[in-house]
């Protein structure tokens, strides 16, 4: 080592040794890099020139931006697309052997097999990443076909199924989950809402509703002859029978299947920088979780409604749904702030949405001002975001008490309808707002309450134990609602728009 670098070196030491405040951040970002698996550089690559430039003109000249490299890398690495090849000879050879039943099955399964090869072709010989993405739709309907042309046999539904998962993994799982370069964590937060731990009770509930929906689509096809209910027996048979699901052009469940196993893959989808280099992917997943979870939370809240029954194994999902809504917001809220950041900077809409990019080093977060107050426990990594106040734990229980309350009063009719789909609606709300920054939808409880307390005066017959019983019980949900509880993160500002902070400063409930 020369004279000038030892001078430098120890001019280093001694200016990191004596600004206290440095010092923390450093050892905050160090810890946080570990929680995240390591973080990147800050070269910029993949994503601008590591200075806050989203253009990601580097001084190189040969800087790309997440969006390009993504679409590069199938054209460099290639091996995935002589898997996919393998998959088309596949579905070729055992399409006519599997005995469909269906000739429109197999003419599809050949369509198919024919088009993943051509297009993992295109990919190899003409360098075209589009066509590599194609092949990742080709395996989504692959997945959905079974269900559109009602499947006659098993084999066709599971061979279909297996084969576009497998595709979707090989075309677009493999290639997206290569790394980016630069800082993991958004600015202004005290975690990384895309890690893999993040992502793991994600996946892990997706897959469960996966595989619950599609054992009752095997009902509805017709593959077995009934179907296993350990509290509600018959009422999963009723319900896969009712008027409602024969409504649907193709099997409701089946339906569920495809949207939990598109949500499952999609947890797979990107490292631990996916909330700003693809931006589009953490708000379809957002899109397919949040809206469309809802809705299905939504159809299985009216099921005692219009059926008149439960269904164990379709109240499992929705609970794990919601749960899922509630994991799921953090990263689509800092996917949103970032997209917004590189707007201000210039870039457009579409070119934000689709390319994504990074920042600096210096604006990452996790500082002093910022670090989770709890520590960097592994184990409550995938939680992170996520809190349970006594309040909204209380608020909950009173959604479950209400939902049980039309049993224990002998309520009927209208009023016990009511009881079931506000304390259902309850239920939800809440559990959605365990999510921090979702905290201020705990608010949607306060106009059910009213609901609850004025409905068995706007109803005949209904017992006074029963019209006491939700007067009080709406009064306890306002009260245990209106508290907006503690906050163990930092979310880069969205804090005064998740807490609704202006209105917690007046109320003399808000903790």
């Amino acid at each position: 080592m020369t004279e000038d670098s030892t001078h430098d070196a120890t001019d280093e030491h001694t200016a990191v040794t004596t600004d206290e405040h440095t010092a923390v951040t450093t050892d905050a970002r160090d810890r946080r890099s570990r929680a995240d698996g390591g973080g990147g550089n800050g070269n910029g690559h993949g994503g601008g020139d590591g200075n806050g430039d989203p253009s990601g003109d580097g001084d190189d000249g040969d800087s790309m931006r997440p969006g390009d490299m993504m679409l590069k890398h199938p054209t460099e690495e290639i091996w995935p697309q002589y898997a996919v090849i393998s998959l088309g000879i596949w579905l070729l050879a055992s399409t006519p052997a599997l005995d469909y039943g269906s000739a429109l099955m197999v003419w599809n399964g050949i369509v198919s097999g024919l088009v993943l090869i051509t297009l993992a072709g295109i990919t190899i010989y003409r360098e075209n990443g589009y066509a590599n993405y194609a092949n990742g739709f080709v395996g989504l309907w692959l997945v959905f076909a079974p269900i559109a042309f009602w499947a006659p046999t098993a084999a066709a539904y599971a061979n279909n199924a297996l084969v576009g998962t497998m595709v979707i993994t090989f075309s677009v799982l493999i290639v997206m989950r290569s790394e980016m370069d630069g800082p993991t964590v958004p600015p202004g937060w005290s975690y990384n809402p895309s890690t893999g731990a993040q992502r793991a009770p994600l996946i892990a509930l997706g897959i469960f509703g996966f595989f619950a929906s599609w054992y009752m689509a095997a009902f509805q096809l017709g593959y077995i002859e009934s179907v296993w209910d350990p509290l509600y027996d018959p009422g999963t048979q009723a319900i896969l029978t009712s008027r409602v699901s024969e409504a649907f052009p193709v099997s409701d469940a089946g339906l569920g299947a495809v949207a939990y196993s598109v949500e499952a893959l999609m947890g797979f989808m990107g490292d631990r920088r996916r909330w700003r280099t693809m931006p589009w992917m953490v708000a379809f997943f957002g899109v397919v979780v949040i809206p469309l979870g809802f809705a299905q939370v939504l159809l299985v809240i009216m099921q005692p409604i219009m059926v008149g029954t439960w269904c164990t194994l379709c109240l499992l999902s929705a609970f794990g749904m919601l749960w899922m809504i509630s994991l799921t917001v953090d990263e689509v809220v800092a996917m949103g702030q970032y997209v917004v950041r590189l707007m201000r900077q210039g870039d457009s809409l579409w070119t934000a949405f689709w390319m994504g990019g990074t920042i600096s080093e210096d604006e990452e977060g996790v500082d002093m001002t910022s670090e989770r107050p709890i520590g960097d426990s592994p184990v409550s990594e995938p939680f992170w975001g996520v809190s349970i106040p006594w309040t909204l734990l209380g608020a909950m229980a009173l959604g479950v008490w209400l939902m049980l309350s039309p049993t224990v009063f002998g309520t009927t009719g209208l009023m016990a309808d009511s009881s079931h789909l506000v304390g259902s609606l309850i239920v939800s709300f809440t559990v959605i707002a365990t999510a921090e920054p979702a905290r201020a939808i705990r608010f949607l409880n306060v106009p059910l309450a009213a609901w609850v307390a004025v409905a068995p005066w706007l109803f005949d017959g209904v017992p006074t134990l029963a019209a006491i019983n939700a007067v009080a019980a709406a009064a306890l949900v306002v009260v245990l609602s209106v508290p907006r509880g503690s906050f163990e993160d930092r979310y880069g500002g969205w804090e005064e728009y998740a807490t609704l902070q202006t209105f917690d400063r007046l109320n003399p409930l808000s903790s």
